[in-house]
């Protein structure tokens, strides 16, 4: 049982490191090394791989080694795609059922990233974290946990995209903006500014990487 569960701990730090970026896509990882590191034997590395290999965030090739696994573009396009056409639905129904204290939670959640922002120990990762529960919020409230649920745990490649556009670019300012804009169309109950508030917030990171995705960080990616 102890085994057990140091190997899941070994996983999820593991896990932890390759969706942040720590460990980088195509990064190659050595057994010996992750042996010595946790101070195990290859058994557990091994059986902890094969768990990174199913959550799509590791290769394994016989007699090659194992590598992070490189984005697929084409599909973080499809998930932004679909993420904005169920976000739609479910902003447009918190607009119509939020009350007082659900339009707090957002304003406390929106004021914690800026405070995060002008602070002296701004940690990436936290304002990731941060953006993330802001989201989180309006699905709840229109009890769609499941949805966001899915939506977090969807895939390997978006999650680690909407990593590299906070980390690459920073430009940290402008994601906080867009969330202001979206909460002020949620306080005016103006439902007709969610679609293109929202169209704007979810393919910015696309936006804002631009050509960077074909050229400095194209060993990032998949062949397209």
């Amino acid at each position: 049982m102890a085994n057990g569960y140091y190997n899941r701990e070994i996983f999820l730090t593991l896990e932890r490191e390759i969706l942040t970026l720590k460990l980088k896509p195509g990064t190659v990882v050595s057994e010996n090394e992750l042996c010595q590191r946790f101070g195990v034997s290859r058994s557990p590395i091994r059986s902890v791989l094969q768990e990174l290999r199913l959550s799509g965030l590791v290769s394994i090739t016989p007699y090659k080694g194992t590598q992070i696994t490189r984005m697929d573009f084409d599909i973080i396009n499809q998930i932004i795609y679909q993420r904005m056409a169920v976000e739609t639905f479910v902003l447009e129904d918190f607009i119509r059922t939020c009350d007082t204290l659900d339009l707090e939670r957002v304003r406390h959640a929106h004021n914690s990233m800026r405070q995060l922002l002008e602070g002296d120990a701004f940690d990436a990762a936290q304002f990731y974290a941060l953006d993330s529960q802001l989201h989180e919020i309006w699905f709840t409230v229109t009890r769609k946990s499941y949805l966001w649920e899915s939506i977090q745990k969807s895939n390997c490649h978006y999650t680690r995209f909407r990593m590299l556009d906070v980390v690459e670019i920073k430009n940290f300012e402008q994601i906080v903006q867009e969330h202001g804009q979206i909460i002020e169309a949620i306080e005016k109950a103006d439902v007709s500014a969610i679609r293109p508030l929202l169209r704007r917030h979810l393919f910015g990171g696309v936006t804002r990487l631009g050509n960077l995705i074909f050229t400095d960080l194209k060993d990032y990616f998949t062949t397209p």
